[in-house]
């Protein structure tokens, strides 16, 4: 049997969540274990509930989408989150990305698209919405390498794109995890990055998400 994916929604309007779940809970893999009507309610229920994936609103009335991903960032849980908004503003995308969201997608997405990208996203893989990708990778959102990457480095920073963990590329790569820790630190330097999101920032601006996302664990 497959492995049931847990999902929490947070939306501030009842019909999207109502929406949303009646859908969801059509599929045998998925299973919406709660609601958030506002963002400090999301990042309490991640906390009592620690799902796999949180379908998020960027829009919402005290703590905003934003500030969501910020206070993730800094829980335990393995929780990843997607960014589902009906605003189709550029500049939103990258903040979030920066944040720690693993996808971002608009509300026009279709429905069965929106499921594969909770499985995709699941399974440790980022997913964007074609216009939020663009919103990344234009010309105004490049910065210069600051030092070229080896083919593995290049390797490792499409991994950390993904939300790997060391230990977890290292079983990837079958390598050392202190061999990781190497090519990680090497890979920041070069890029001129302070921590793995910022990496992981560049990493889908410039295309490399893609180079590792696709292969399975």
């Amino acid at each position: 049997m497959a492995e049931r994916i847990r999902v929490l929604l947070a939306d501030d309007h009842p019909v999207v969540r109502q929406g949303l779940r009646t859908f969801l809970e059509l599929h045998d893999d998925i299973d919406v274990v709660g609601e958030a009507a506002d963002g400090r309610e999301a990042v309490e229920l991640v906390r009592e509930l620690e799902p796999d994936v949180l379908l998020l609103d960027r829009k919402m009335p005290g703590l905003d989408g934003q500030g969501v991903l910020t206070e993730l960032a800094g829980l335990p849980a393995r929780t990843r989150a997607i960014v589902l908004t009906s605003v189709t503003d550029p500049r939103d995308v990258a903040p979030a990305v920066a944040a720690g969201a693993a996808g971002f997608l608009y509300k026009d997405v279709a429905p069965d698209a929106l499921v594969a990208a909770i499985r995709s996203v699941h399974s440790g893989q980022s997913l964007f919405a074609p216009e939020a990708l663009a919103a990344m990778t234009a010309p105004a959102a490049r910065e210069p390498v600051a030092g070229p990457l080896t083919p593995r480095e290049v390797e490792v920073l499409g991994l950390i794109a993904t939300g790997r963990s060391n230990r977890e590329i290292a079983r990837e790569l079958v390598v050392a995890e202190k061999t990781v820790k190497t090519h990680v630190s090497n890979v920041l330097m070069k890029l001129g990055v302070t921590d793995r999101t910022q990496a992981a920032l560049y990493a889908v601006r410039h295309g490399l998400a893609g180079d590792s996302a696709g292969r399975d664990r």
